[in-house]
């Protein structure tokens, strides 16, 4: 046996051991024959780097420093989880999903909900390339060589399997490891740390792999990714994925009613607390994955899954004091200040209590004992008070009449929830806000600059206004607190960077009220640049698909203010892109303008994703589902007989893939 041939064996070999001993938990050599093995691997490949591969088992000790994470765009978004939490709930979404289908056999997969962090990982020819956090679903983090240190991550695909596919999975800290971790830190005289969700999360941006390493990190998956059509159901692609070697949890099940749904939920709301690690519910998928492709996504959501979210933990504290928080758009927010109390994992201090109304609903006042629980175990709310300990002298909650950050008379329009500060452009969290907002991911995304250097920014006076940033020179920020040369050059350079930025997101990032992502991106492909959109009246505004009344009025009323369009004309003079570039223009048309497309089945020539661009680029629309309003059926491989069903049945149109592109060439 030749070196190349001896180091492809002990990688084989000890990959091997890897799987037996961290996915079957059945070790089939001692950790000293292990350690043994691996340091002749570490050898043989220090003696010829020419067989190095970055996927070795000699890999996963780590070493490697990441300074900067790299942001990275999701080939295939990573969306959130609508959420139920009770039968009533889950009939209700059966329901919606039935409709769509045009039919009620309908089987289904219940996995609980693992409490982490959330992952995706991307293997080319059957070997891992990439790691890379959800983020806000779009894009995330790169933490590959993270991730590499975690041992029940296969990095190579042992078994028949899909070549080219992403794995999307969470990244835990079981019980045992994370107490162990404690018991560590409490003896070396640190604190220690609050719950294994985050400790988790914190671990995958720690800078030193080798640190990441130390820590006892799982990965439980529960979703494949691909566009190879090798599966037909959700549970099957997952058990192709287990013998494949990844750590798909064995508490998986199939269901072909909500009844036996029910079930599971019951039985795991008892049984969780048996479990090596947190969970907080059950994730309900329809199983066949050609059912998926029919039911599609809303703006946010899977319309094929829902989160049944167990009965959150409750306690009882006492409220000390309301205080009051502005936002970004002024909305005034009243908060809860409570004697600190441990739930769900986490010592609480504080909980929204939303608005007056909500104030008003409970009756909630200083000095009363409150139950508080999580929202979806995340945000802690208080639900109700204990009358009982109420003191005789109490008074009720009076809602505060004026800002307490500019002392402005607080507003409340007609059929608004919140009350508002009027003074936009004098009141200090406003206008810090709207600049955080400005550079958030979601919108400028601009590198070097957080929330915290905002507030110092402001404060020491060199901005006022998200226009300001691209004024700011590198002298002016290198003398400010906890800034160096390389920190100053750095966010001088994202701010620059963030004139490449698109229309869409820039529009998005001025923090036009009612004015979010999914409008922007609306507006800014219907109007084309900023003077369109500010010109617009009232009529042509509602004229556009999907804006209403409000998002119309506020525009208008943006327009019509001389101190936002003065920074809006500020931002056209520093290079900032605020109309859609000639590229891309060149590549949209008014061809399929006022149409309505439902896409169905498996495509060859372009993705389906492709295919629902290439719709939306010429002007049309894509839904979900096929109404009287469809006008054409673009349809693949495969297409729903359900949908083919209903398409005859309303008389509209089938296309194929090929008969699409000769209709927008």
């Amino acid at each position: 046996m030749n070196i190349k041939e001896k180091i492809a064996s002990l990688r084989e070999e000890l990959n091997q051991h890897n799987y037996n001993y961290y996915v079957l938990d059945n070790a089939t050599i001692s950790d000293y024959e292990f350690d043994i093995k691996l340091k002749k691997l570490e050898k043989l490949e220090e003696e010829n780097p020419e067989f190095n591969d970055p996927n070795s088992p000699t890999q996963r000790v780590g070493g490697q420093i990441t300074k900067n994470f790299e942001t990275i765009t999701h080939k295939n978004r990573m969306y959130s989880l609508d959420n139920s939490y009770s039968k009533e709930d889950l009939l209700d979404w059966e329901k919606r999903i039935q409709k769509i289908l045009g039919t009620d056999e309908i089987e289904y997969t219940c996995e609980l909900k693992y409490d982490g962090a959330s992952i995706n990982l991307t293997y080319e020819n059957g070997e891992f390339l990439r790691a890379v956090t959800r983020g806000d679903g779009v894009q995330g983090d790169e933490v590959t060589t993270n991730i590499r240190t975690i041992k029940s991550i296969p990095l190579v695909i042992k078994e028949d399997f899909v070549s080219n596919f992403e794995m999307r999975g969470e990244i835990i800290l079981p019980l045992d490891g994370f107490n162990k971790m404690n018991e560590e830190r409490v003896a070396n005289g640190e604190e220690p740390y609050r719950n294994p969700r985050n400790t988790a999360s914190g671990s995958l941006k720690l800078q030193d792999s080798a640190e990441v390493a130390k820590r006892p990190l799982d990965c439980l998956l529960y979703q494949v990714v691909t566009e190879e059509r090798k599966y037909d159901t959700h549970y099957g692609s997952l058990e192709a994925a287990r013998k494949a070697g990844f750590k798909v949890p064995d508490t998986i099940a199939l269901a072909p009613s909500i009844a036996k749904v029910l079930e599971f939920v019951n039985y795991w709301d008892e049984k969780r607390h048996d479990l090596p690690y947190e969970t907080d519910g059950v994730v309900i998928k329809v199983n066949s994955l050609q059912q998926q492709e029919e039911l599609g996504y809303t703006s946010k959501f899977p319309r094929w899954a829902i989160a049944y979210k167990f009965k959150a933990e409750q306690v009882t504290t006492v409220l000390n004091e309301i205080t009051y928080q502005v936002g970004r758009t002024g909305a005034i927010t009243p908060v809860a200040n409570l004697e600190p109390v441990h739930l769900a994992g986490t010592i609480v201090k504080r909980a929204s209590l939303h608005n007056a109304d909500q104030i008003e609903k409970i009756d909630v006042r200083v000095g009363d004992t409150v139950y508080v629980e999580k929202g979806g175990e995340i945000i802690p709310k208080i639900i109700a008070v204990d009358l009982t300990k109420r003191s005789a002298d109490s008074q009720p909650t009076q809602y505060a009449t004026h800002c307490p950050e500019c002392g402005t008379e607080l507003i409340r329009k007609e059929g608004d929830a919140k009350h508002y500060c009027p003074n936009e452009f004098g009141c200090a969290p406003q206008i810090t806000g709207k600049i955080q907002h400005f550079i958030s991911r979601k919108a400028m995304d601009i590198d070097g600059l957080g929330a915290e250097t905002v507030d110092l920014l402001y404060k020491e006076g060199l901005i006022k206004n998200y226009a300001d940033l691209y004024e700011l020179k590198v002298e002016q920020i290198v003398p400010l607190e906890r800034m160096a040369e390389k920190s100053a050059q750095n966010m001088i350079e994202g701010i620059e960077k963030s004139k490449e930025i698109p229309f869409e997101k820039v529009l998005f990032a001025l923090g036009i009220r009612f004015v979010g992502e999914t409008v922007a991106k609306k507006l800014a492909k219907h109007f084309k640049s900023i003077d369109n959109l500010l010109a617009a009246d009232f009529e042509t505004l509602v004229g556009v698909d999907e804006i209403g009344d409000k998002i119309a009025e506020s525009v208008i009323s943006f327009a019509k203010d001389p101190k936002s369009l003065a920074l809006v004309d500020r931002l056209k003079q520093y290079g900032v892109q605020l109309e859609i570039s000639q590229e891309a223009q060149e590549n949209q048309s008014d061809k399929l303008q006022g149409k309505i497309f439902v896409v169905s089945g498996v495509f060859h020539q372009v993705s389906r994703n492709e295919l629902k661009k290439l719709i939306e680029d010429n002007g049309g629309k894509v839904s979900s589902s096929i109404s009287k309003k469809t006008n054409f059926i673009v349809a693949g491989d495969n297409m729903g007989p359900s949908k083919l069903t209903k398409a005859q049945d309303l008389g509209v149109p089938i296309i194929s893939e090929e008969e699409f592109i000769t209709m927008i060439s």
